[in-house]
């Protein structure tokens, strides 16, 4: 099973992780490859199982069932070749939600059509879509930079708008990506209105999603540095943006102007940075309950004829049973008296020729 963003997935037994794994009916290890960077969750709680950061990582989702038993098991002294057997037990089940965040070193954010995705077919082998119109990239794009003998794994993030946080725009869809990020280079349109706006919009639509995100070092690169207007507004853009607190450099990626020193400077703030880590499972408050009797049950009537019994114990032992088999038959009418079961459903009302259901068999009731 392969996840390319998000998306849930039914697991019928177990899990592996950069991998995922699941075990079969025959309790065999089933494995469903994931890409490193999936997150798994429980889909009904949201709760974090697991970060599959690493190849060949892995987690258990759900347990198989035990194995049944053979004929061979049932036999006694007096009755040497039982035609009796088990099926084995059903195993776990639960919907689990994948999510994958890419895995790259630096994460190239900013308004749309600030030109990330030039910068990143300059300093990398990548050839994303590039147009003269906002939203051009509608989805990540990795490319590996390298620089005397060393790379990084660079991710040009859709452009970000106001409110993407809460759903505007494309870059919602993707902010999630640049949580694995250790290094952000914010690119700044030259062009632009008023660059030190969008520097600020972005900023803020980055903590509203997480406020971690602005922790991470973050170098302000002005580009478009080869147009009159972006050179003229630069000084002043860039006394705004350091007495912020943030380092800048100005770089034109079409001329390629500065490109290198600012690649360079990424080198070294990644080298600065701490390392990455993964995301650990929430811990949740232990909740304490009585303990359900595994061998409980209910009976319910659906209609004039008709009967539910449910139960753990019974709807086991019924999907276990060979049908075919008169003796497995027997034992599974046993197993109704000695759970209290038969007297239960007489006492109830059931008649002869009624349907009683359990689990995913029906059954006709006979004295």
């Amino acid at each position: 099973m392969r996840s390319s963003a998000s998306g849930t997935s039914k697991a019928g037994s177990g899990g592996s992780g950069g991998n995922f794994n699941k075990t079969g009916k025959n309790g065999a290890d089933v494995e469903i490859e994931t890409p490193p960077g999936t997150l798994v969750r429980d889909d009904a709680t949201g709760h974090l199982i697991a970060d599959l950061t690493e190849p060949g990582q892995r987690v258990c989702v759900v347990h198989g069932g035990r194995g049944g038993r053979g004929n061979a098991r049932f036999a006694t002294a007096t009755n040497q070749a039982p035609r009796v057997a088990e099926k084995g037990e059903p195993g776990e089940e639960r919907w689990l939600r994948l999510e994958l965040r890419l895995i790259a070193d630096v994460g190239i954010v900013g308004a749309p059509n600030a030109g990330k995705s030039t910068l990143l077919s300059v300093i990398s082998a990548a050839r994303p879509k590039i147009a003269d119109y906002p939203f051009t990239t509608l989805q990540p794009n990795l490319g590996v930079v390298e620089m005397d003998h060393r790379t990084f794994v660079a991710a040009d993030i859709p452009g970000l708008i106001e409110g993407a946080h809460a759903g505007a725009g494309l870059g919602h869809s993707f902010l999630r990506h640049i949580q694995r990020t250790r290094v952000l280079v914010h690119l700044l349109d030259g062009a632009a209105e008023d660059p030190f706006a969008d520097f600020n919009q972005i900023n803020a639509e980055l903590a509203l999603f997480d406020a971690h995100l602005g922790e991470k070092p973050q170098l302000v690169v002005f580009n478009k540095m080869d147009l009159p207007q972006a050179q003229e507004c630069w000084p002043a853009v860039q006394a705004q943006i350091e007495a912020r607190g943030y380092e800048t450099m100005s770089i034109s990626a079409v001329a390629q102007t500065r490109v290198r020193e600012m690649v360079a400077r990424v080198f070294q703030m990644l080298d600065e940075a701490p390392p990455p880590t993964a995301e650990a499972p929430a811990e949740e408050m232990p909740v304490y309950t009585v303990e359900d009797d595994p061998r409980a049950f209910a009976i319910a009537r659906l209609g004039a004829h008709e009967w539910q019994v449910s139960g753990a114990h019974i709807e086991r032992a019924a999907a276990m049973t060979y049908w075919e088999y008169e003796e497995s038959i027997v034992r599974f009418q046993r197993i109704l008296e000695t759970l209290g079961i038969y007297q239960a459903l007489i006492d109830a009302g059931v008649q002869q020729g009624d349907v009683v259901r359990v689990g995913d068999y029906e059954l006709e009731w006979h004295d």
